[in-house]
């Protein structure tokens, strides 16, 4: 008997390999080691075949090294999905299973690895202690607070605690370390009591539990406006699953979501909660996919990877915030985490709700197929309403000039009108939130003489101008996309006039323009907190959390954030939100662009208003007139939404057409347009696609490389796929394509 093996190579097979005499024959779905050319790889067994079937002489069969597992690893569901990934997104089998396991085990580690706990020894006291070891000190009181049983390494360290204090605290017989053998988790019961719910909430959490009980799949789409009470209706939905020993699969789109789910989720039951994230270490990124296998895991949240893993009892499955660019893949193998999460639902018989304010057009064409059940959540729980929307039209007022100390002026970017509806709302106790996707100081350097502008050397897009600190002594340009820094120029490079000006406003100038607008005159210190949100203010250790804390105080502050802020953040406190420049993606050449920017407008739009008081949204424009921007603001998006479908059925492009995009990258841009054109040509000569292309990549120079791409439409899915499969293949094979990379990305959400 021969196994089929597969390997982390990117070719579209797998390999035979012998088993030696003396060796048990591997199960399907166990690791093996195998000598591959010069190296040694770890492999996993997909099945086994008869000897003469092989397409290999007898003789130059190679037998495996080692089987790592004396039980499969990879489960029969597991490696049905990594067969289904590898068909349905054209992606080599061996290397879709790489994406799917934890790198501890890509490695060959064994699964039970030993995970080290530490927990402080009875009697120890304060005394123990020299007066002068505060640090020491502080370090054993963050063990303290964990009890008893302490915790495991990786949280402590996740916490902020030091391996080398560990050490000297357990030197000094303060603290012991011990190895946790977990036993079954108990049932999952209630901790806190769950709230009433409405007509609404109580119907679509009688669908859902309609579908558990029957065991069949349901893909459900849990359409409410923010505010609605979403998380309610997955919490009392659980409830029934968690109760019969199910596990609860919930993904986010973000990891500085997981933290708070997990203390929403914590706050209703007494479970055992896993978090999954990138920012997990090896090891317990290994444990918790265990925990999910053996199903000691029985509530698990987790980023878009968390739905690869595999699960001993699932029984619901939870996209919130479905309509989230994040959950698609953008490189390796390019996955939707929602698709994959309704293949897994009906892999395992099991409901799967996508919770979104704002579904995608491709979700709401499948409600009309009747292919997703929807149920809408049209109001929000108690007294609080819908924020109201309001247009300023700021091509009536010039947006406020500010004179600085020094007598200087600078540009706000916001109108008078702008800025009286925030003084107002801080003056009444509340919070302000100021949308600007555009994080930095200003998004541009500009010389005054000569037009000169600072532009990365490796990538077509200018350089962003950061300040790091007010009296702006340290700072940097940078490229957002391939993270070039160089030193701000004290003179042009082009015409060596020192008149060089930061043009536009980020996040940072925008926080620094507000402080200088709501300062006190008599002291120059602002009234009222500034808090930036945006990927340069959340970079650190808890740095989220201690956001968190602040904005939950509840006193009067403006947040100044990004796109961060628009994914299900609740703030009670805020009923302003402030949008100065949010609707220019109505202009971008992407098709897709509307609806992207239409959803998070809204969902920015939904962080006002959410506790007792009402909310208000201004959104201030240059193009009042917009009709895309009329229709979003008077009608809503589910409106807007049914307006775009019926364009982009009469211009037959997705949904009502099915994609596959594909890039080239290569170090001349003759090179990879040559490459796609050769593409082209080698499509069938009846394939009836539409074939947009090959044509520049919308930043067609990226670190130094160059990128063209070209777009596959196709009326029907399985003729797309259907060519797909006779094609792609060959063109990686062509010659104009040998040392250029090609990538193949089935329903891209982006150009």
């Amino acid at each position: 008997m021969l196994l089929q093996v597969a390997l982390p190579v990117p070719l579209y097979r797998v390999f035979d390999y012998s088993v030696p005499a003396d060796f048990a024959l591997p199960k399907i779905g166990s690791r093996v080691e195998v000598s591959f050319g010069r190296q040694t790889l770890i492999g996993i067994v997909v099945t086994h075949r008869a000897r003469f079937d092989s397409d290999v002489p007898v003789n130059k069969l190679k037998a495996i090294t080692r089987c790592l597992d004396d039980e499969p690893i990879v489960d029969s569901p597991l490696l049905k999905l990594a067969h289904w990934l590898a068909r349905y997104y054209h992606y080599p089998l061996g290397d879709v299973l790489s994406v799917m396991l934890p790198s501890l085990v890509r490695q060959g580690k064994p699964l039970d690895l030993l995970i080290t706990h530490w927990r402080i020894l009875p009697h120890v006291t304060d005394a123990d202690f020299h007066p002068n070891a505060n640090k020491q000190k502080q370090q054993f009181d963050m063990l303290k607070l964990h009890g008893k049983r302490g915790a495991s390494e990786d949280v402590l360290l996740l916490e902020g605690m030091q391996r080398s204090f560990l050490k000297t605290l357990e030197d000094k017989g303060l603290i012991e370390r011990y190895i946790e053998h977990k036993s079954a988790p108990k049932l999952v019961s209630l901790a806190k009591m769950p709230l009433t719910l409405n007509d609404e909430q109580q119907h679509a959490v009688e669908i859902i539990v309609a579908a558990h009980q029957a065991e069949h799949y349901a893909g459900i789409l849990l359409n409410g406006i923010t505010g609605s009470g979403k998380t309610e209706v997955y919490l009392q939905a659980m409830q029934t699953v968690l109760e019969a020993g199910k596990q609860v699969l919930i993904l986010v789109p973000e990891i500085g979501l997981t933290p708070q789910t997990r203390a929403r989720f914590a706050s209703r039951f007494a479970a055992q909660i896993v978090l999954l994230h990138s920012g997990m270490t090896n090891t317990y990124r290994l444990q918790g996919w265990q925990d999910c296998r053996t199903g000691h895991a029985q509530i698990i949240i987790g980023t878009r990877s968390a739905v690869l893993y595999p699960f001993a009892n699932l029984g619901l499955i939870i996209v919130d915030e479905a309509h989230d660019g994040s959950y698609k893949q953008q490189d390796t193998l390019r996955y939707h985490a929602a698709d994959v999460a309704l293949y897994r639902g009906l892999q395992y018989k099991v409901p799967v709700v996508l919770g979104t304010a704002t579904p995608t057009l491709e979700h709401l064409k499948l409600v009309e197929e009747a292919k997703l059940i929807e149920c809408r959540l049209i109001s929000r729980p108690g007294s609080a309403k819908p924020a109201t929307m309001q247009l300023i039209d700021a091509r009536l007022q010039s947006t406020h000039q500010q004179v600085q100390d020094n007598g200087a002026r600078f540009d706000t970017g916001l109108t008078d009108d702008l800025i009286n509806a925030i003084r107002q709302t801080l003056e009444a106790g509340d919070q302000v939130l100021i949308f600007l996707n555009r994080r930095g100081y200003a998004p541009v350097l500009l010389c005054e003489a000569c037009g000169w502008q600072a532009d990365c050397p490796r990538c077509d897009a200018h350089l962003t101008v950061h300040y790091s600190n007010q009296n702006h002594s340290n700072s940097y340009l940078k490229c957002h996309h391939c993270d070039w820094q160089a030193y701000i120029p004290t003179a042009c490079p082009d015409c060596a006039s020192q008149n060089l000006d930061a043009k536009g406003i980020g996040t940072t100038r925008l926080s620094q323009n507000l402080h200088a607008l709501f300062a006190n005159p008599q002291t120059s210190k602002t009234l009222y907190p500034i808090i930036q949100i945006d990927r340069d203010t959340t970079r650190g250790k808890d740095s989220w959390e201690n956001i968190y804390q602040r904005i939950n105080e509840g006193k009067p502050a403006i947040l100044v954030g990004t796109q961060m802020v628009a994914k299900g953040h609740h703030f009670p406190n805020v009923t302003l939100v402030c949008l100065p420049n949010a609707d220019r993606g109505f202009l971008s050449a992407d098709f897709r662009s509307p609806e992207h920017t239409a959803q998070l407008m809204i969902q920015v739009a939904g962080r006002a208003g959410r506790g007792d008081k009402a909310g208000r949204v201004l959104i201030q424009t240059l193009q009042p007139d917009n009709p895309l921007l009329l229709k979003l603001v008077k009608d809503g998006y589910q409106s807007f939404a049914q307006s775009l479908l019926q364009e982009r059925k009469m211009m037959g492009l997705p949904p009502f057409s099915h994609a596959a995009l594909i890039r080239c990258e290569g170090k001349t841009l003759a090179a990879t347009t040559q490459a796609l054109k050769d593409a082209v040509a080698n499509l069938p000569t009846d394939h009836k696609l539409a074939v947009l292309g090959p044509i520049d990549a919308p930043m067609s120079k990226k670190n130094s490389r160059y990128h063209s791409q070209l777009l596959l439409l196709a009326k029907d899915r399985a003729q797309l796929h259907h060519i797909l499969n006779l094609w792609w293949q060959p063109v990686l094979a062509l010659p104009s394509t040998k040392y250029l990379k090609l990538t193949l990305d089935i329903d891209p959400v982006g150009w």
